[in-house]
């Protein structure tokens, strides 16, 4: 890691001197140190632990990486030629200017069954499409907060993804079309999407700070999706302040991965109800504070709008906000009127 001073570091008085003590001087004697062993051989709450690694770690990886100058032309320029990640969605491809965009943090808010972890597994299908359609070719990290993942149901998109490919290569001259399209399978796509569970707070920031590495081993990796971020950082939290403070540092860490390797980070997030006053009526808003809504490059939220399910952008740095519609088929995310095209079709198709 880094011969660094650990009494360099900005660490609260009490927690410097526990080091001290303990025998710890420099970064490397923290190497193989987890939240549970600092927290005993210290100590002080788990939590406490978790934030002093936390700070260290973050400090002496931003050190490792040197500045670039890279110009505004530039950067106008990879935005412009760089494909997102679609959706199958048209209007939602459309809404977020060409797909989930990589090297940026985008959070999906909803109450249940808005359709989120089907967005999440439909993106680690689509974002693995071959680079001659217009995809990233890449490989997805799922993380699993809430056990929401089920393997047969992301088989299952991704054997319509598979299906469209193949309807998509129709012209004979384009060989490459037509080779990848032929060697596109689902078992091979379930096989790139790397599924993490994880059952508290503390090995979800566990993990985000192992992704670094882990890209550094798997550089195909072109997603990473979390599901949901709120799940464990909504239970079990006495100190709010500590909570915050967590957030931060996950979220600072998943930017930085994201620009690094050119990802897109997809985080799920749940809604909880905000109490009016008033002046202003009691609503649904996305979990986790005010302050967290700074993490996200952009936010949608979905929502039911007269039995139909809706996505409003609500925050994006180049589009303004606006509300679209979708449809979850038995292929994954859809338009509407392809929704519809696949109702009618297994309507007349009839039973089997």
């Amino acid at each position: 890691m880094s011969a660094r001073e650990l009494a360099s570091f900005p660490l609260p008085p009490q927690h410097r001197t526990a080091l001290q003590r303990a025998g710890f001087r420099t970064v490397d004697d923290l190497a193989d140190m987890g939240a549970v062993d600092l927290s005993k051989e210290l100590a002080i709450p788990r939590e406490e632990a978790l934030e002093l690694l936390e700070t260290i770690r973050g400090q002496s990886t931003a050190e490792k990486r040197s500045f670039e100058d890279v110009s505004a032309l530039d950067l106008l320029r990879k935005e412009r030629t760089q494909p997102g990640i679609l959706t199958f969605c048209d209007a939602m491809d459309q809404m977020l200017g060409g797909g989930v965009p990589a090297g940026k943090i985008t959070e999906l808010c909803g109450p249940p069954g808005t359709g989120k972890t089907q967005f999440g597994m439909q993106l680690a299908v689509d974002v693995q499409i071959p680079s001659c359609f217009g995809g990233l070719e890449g490989e997805a990290v799922y993380i699993d907060t809430e056990g929401s993942f089920v393997p047969e149901r992301a088989q299952e998109i991704a054997h319509a993804a598979v299906r469209y490919l193949r309807d998509s290569a129709t012209d004979p001259n384009n060989e490459e079309q037509v080779a990848m399209a032929a060697t596109f399978d689902a078992d091979e796509i379930l096989s790139r999407i790397h599924v993490f569970r994880v059952h508290t707070y503390q090995e979800q920031i566990a993990l985000c700070y192992m992704l670094e590495q882990f890209c550094v081993d798997h550089p195909r990796v072109r997603l990473v999706v979390i599901d949901s971020v709120a799940f464990h950082f909504r239970q079990d939290f006495a100190n709010m302040a500590l909570r915050t403070r967590l957030l931060h540092g996950m979220a600072q860490t998943l930017t930085q991965l994201a620009r690094q390797h050119n990802l897109a980070v997809v985080l799920m997030n749940q809604m909880t109800t905000k109490i009016g006053t008033e002046s202003r009526r009691t609503q649904l808003v996305p979990a986790l504070g005010e302050s967290w809504g700074h993490a996200c490059t952009i936010r949608v939220v979905f929502s039911w709008q007269q039995s139909q399910r809706c996505a409003t952008l609500f925050k994006s740095p180049s589009a303004r906000e606006q509300t679209i519609n979708y449809d979850i088929t038995s292929a994954g995310v859809r338009d509407i009127w392809a929704g519809a095209a696949d109702k009618r079709a297994r309507t007349e198709a009839g039973p089997g």
